[in-house]
């Protein structure tokens, strides 16, 4: 008999539980049946990952062809309506449509049923780089199209967030993603909007643990720079191959809710199957020269009473906050501390032509 009333209760309690543990599954439902068979309408069931199937939704001949097209539907992330029937043979090549499907009933009471499998995908979730006016719109453009977003921004940056945003620090950015499941990770994409304040520790983060879609607000010529610095850090051609740059579609676009549109449009391409071009490499390209600092005595903190919390850049002299800094690089055992990413790139690239005093502050 169909599922009472307490039966469905259940069944859609453990949907619920389900997608509140971010799960991936499929539900089946009777919705046409001639008889004879033994499932009847609104009869239900839940098919896992694994191919696992809780409920009912008919016998023997029908239960491995639900299973198959279920895991089929959760593959593809569409519903699709599968007839079992007698005379599938009478239907012009697998179906009538790619969301109908037609499968032969093999049992010999030749009975036909309609079962509509639903694929329950865990939220797309959307990590949102930077407090600038272009993360703000990506931020809202993404809600309204149903994205779990959650924000990235500086420790000093949180107070400023809204109230209901959620908000992860750049510290903590790493250990989250550490955090989830391999399932969970494969559905998180990330827009780098921070418009060079911390994009280089944002992504290397991001392609450390393997997220997939990663797109910079960047010009060209800067995220060339960007990829630079990240492979100077250790980070390999095929994890930075992974960084879509410039971030999105080239629509013209001007006004930070224009630029949001084009980067929300391309991170649809992209997830539709559509073209994805990663234009910038930067690798073998030619950085800007270094540039040319005093060396020696002005590298040393000037003498004021809070000196101590302070270092110098190598690069550039100037004074770096040490409490809260962003950018910085261990070399042969010293700290050293700069005023922008570009530095920490030169530094990196050929620290002997930097180094001639010790690094205040370390």
């Amino acid at each position: 008999m169909s599922l009472d009333s307490s039966s469905r209760t259940g069944h859609f309690a453990r949907v619920a539980a389900l997608e509140a543990a971010g799960q991936s599954f499929v539900t089946a439902t009777v919705v046409l049946r001639r008889a004879p068979v033994s499932s009847h309408l609104g009869d239900r069931a839940i098919i896992h990952e694994g191919g696992r199937m809780e409920g009912f939704v008919g016998g023997a001949c029908s239960r491995e062809i639900v299973r198959k097209q279920a895991l089929l539907a959760l593959e593809r992330g569409e519903p699709r309506l599968v007839m079992i029937r007698p005379d599938a043979s009478e239907f012009p090549g697998p179906g009538v449509s790619e969301t109908e499907v037609v499968v032969p009933m093999t049992c010999a009471s030749e009975g036909s049923v309609n079962v509509y499998l639903e694929p329950h995908l865990p939220a797309q979730t959307l990590l949102v780089v930077g407090l600038t006016p272009v993360a703000e719109m990506v931020a809202r453009l993404a809600e309204a199209m149903g994205e779990r977003v959650r924000r990235v921004v500086s420790e000093e940056e949180r107070r400023d967030l809204d109230p209901g945003a959620e908000g992860l620090t750049l510290e903590e950015l790493g250990p989250a993603l550490a955090a989830l499941p391999a399932p969970a990770l494969e559905r998180v994409a990330a827009v780098v909007a921070s418009q060079g304040h911390y994009d280089e520790l944002a992504l290397e983060a991001l392609l450390r643990a393997g997220v997939r879609s990663v797109s910079l607000l960047a010009s060209r010529r800067r995220a060339a720079s960007v990829l630079e610095l990240l492979h100077l850090q250790g980070l390999t051609p095929e994890q930075t191959a992974r960084v879509r740059a410039p971030a999105g579609l080239d629509l013209g676009a001007r006004t930070p809710g224009e630029v949001a549109v084009s980067i929300l449009a391309g991170l649809i391409e992209e997830r539709r199957g559509g073209r994805r071009d990663v234009e910038a490499r930067g690798v073998g390209s030619s950085p800007p020269p270094p540039v040319e600092t005093p060396r020696g005595s002005e590298l040393a903190v000037s003498g004021s009473e809070n000196d101590s919390e302070f270092a110098v850049s190598p690069v550039d002299g100037e004074r770096v906050r040490i409490a809260g800094a962003l950018h910085f690089a261990d070399h042969e055992g010293t700290r050293y501390y700069f005023s922008c990413p570009n530095c920490k790139r030169r530094f990196l690239k050929d620290p002997g032509r930097y180094l001639t005093a010790p690094q205040p502050g370390t």
